[in-house]
């Protein structure tokens, strides 16, 4: 086993062949003698004496020659091992630039770092593409999204109708009945027909020549409706009253009304009259916050008119410009409501004999010829001397605002096509004409 050890210390890293190799010194020789000895069980009293130093040509434990003046002693029965040889010359790489990124550096070293799926060096990402900037649609372009349906629906059943046709009786009968059932209403229909009956009959038609003409004749309905909504600002306030049916978005238009408004440098109060529901006055309030305008509310259930009340005095004493109640949104058949609207026209009526100076009715564009009947009732009993068409984004009854302007030939201030602040614009009748008509502004 000793001799196994001396050998192995010896012979390390010698991986040249026997040739090249050179002899061994006496010592070793000796040395492997007193191994064999121990190995066979034979023991001497003497102790081993140290042999002499290793001859520098002894090859060192890295496989070279020894380094100059090492050398190898032996203590007991193993022999010391050399000195460590001297560290290989250092030779620095050249600093890498700071904005080299690791990935970089890794195919520099040739030692690309392979990430995780899900990761990615910053050089391997793809360059962000550019956001698309946002294009405002105009006013008309909203207002043609709104009334799509009602423009699809009845464009696509005269184009159907006038298809390699002429005009004779029964066409012109038949596209009447179909302008009745688009809600456009029995007097706009007879005005379309009779126009289209002196310009083309007997002759070929298409449902192109009728959209024309419709839009035209609907023009002429709609343009003495088409007025501004006058403030008569030597009123301090100017009392503006909005009526009108459950869902109809009574609150959401005043809020809309007062964006305009205190936009223009005027002083808004917002009144809640709406005492019957929680979130109407909640929401009237959000309202006057986003808009910069004053608010004044009561408790739920209280008495709407005393509202009123309070809030004119209150306006009056701010030097308010324009004062907007909300009242509770109340069927048309329903009395006892009905009544109490009446009592709030009385009691404004009393602080200033031309208050509420406009009553404004919102319409629910969806509701049809209903909302016709609607019209009649608040003007009876609120006095309603102006309208406001909501709703008509997603609706094919658009054409009822057309039948009602023909009929009570009230004005028509706004209408809405959406719940966004910016959806509600000044009524335009060649706008809406050519909106319903499916024709470009």
């Amino acid at each position: 086993m000793a001799l196994g050890f001396i050998k192995k210390v010896f012979t390390f890293g010698k991986d040249k062949p026997a040739a090249d190799q050179p002899a061994e010194s006496e010592a070793f020789a000796s040395l492997v003698d007193d191994a064999e000895r121990i190995d066979a069980g034979e023991t001497t009293e003497a102790p081993l004496e140290a042999a002499d130093p290793v001859a520098p040509e002894v090859m060192d434990m890295a496989g070279g020659p020894a380094a100059d003046g090492a050398e190898t002693e032996l203590v007991g029965d193993i022999a010391a091992l050399p000195n460590e040889p001297e560290a290989e010359e250092f030779h620095p790489q050249p600093e890498q630039p700071a904005d080299v990124t690791h990935g970089e550096l890794a195919q520099d070293a040739d030692n690309a770092v392979t990430l995780p799926k899900g990761f990615a060096t910053a050089a391997s990402l793809p360059e962000p593409e550019a956001e698309t900037p946002t294009v405002k649609l105009s006013w008309f372009q909203r207002l043609r999204q709104g009334l799509a349906r009602t423009s699809s629906q009845l464009t696509g059943q005269i184009a159907a109708l006038f298809t390699k046709r002429k005009l004779d009786e029964d066409t012109l009968e038949e596209l009447e009945d179909l302008l009745i059932q688009a809600d456009l209403g029995v007097e706009t229909a007879m005005r379309v027909t009779g126009t289209l009956s002196s310009e083309r009959y007997g002759k070929d038609v298409t449902g192109e020549d009728v959209s024309r003409i419709m839009a035209a004749e609907i023009t002429k309905v709609l343009k003495p409706v088409a007025k501004p909504l006058a403030l008569d600002l030597s009123h301090k306030p100017h009392v503006i009253l909005v009526v009108g049916v459950n869902g109809t978005g009574k609150t959401t238009t005043i809020g809309k009304l007062a964006a305009k408004l205190s936009g223009s440098g005027l002083k808004v109060m917002l009144a809640a009259g709406d005492t019957f529901r929680a979130a109407a006055i909640e929401q009237l309030k959000i309202w006057a916050d986003r808009t910069g305008s004053t608010f004044l509310g009561t408790k739920l259930g209280a008495d709407a008119a005393g509202l009123a009340y309070d809030a004119f005095e209150k306006a009056r004493a701010d030097k308010a410009d324009v004062l907007i109640i909300d009242t509770a949104g109340r069927l048309q058949n329903k009395t006892e409501l009905m009544a109490e609207l009446e009592k709030i026209v009385r009691v404004l009526g009393k602080l200033d004999p031309d208050a509420p100076h406009t009553v404004l009715q919102t319409l629910d564009a969806t509701t049809g010829q209903n909302a016709m009947n609607q019209v009649e009732i608040f003007r009876n009993i609120a006095g309603v001397n102006g309208l406001i068409m909501t709703k008509l984004d997603g609706t094919a009854r658009g054409g009822i605002l057309v039948a009602i302007a023909a009929k009570h030939k009230l004005p028509v201030y706004f209408i809405g096509v959406g719940e966004g602040i910016d959806d509600l614009e000044p009524f335009e009748a060649e706008d809406f004409a050519n909106a319903i008509a499916g024709l470009p502004h």
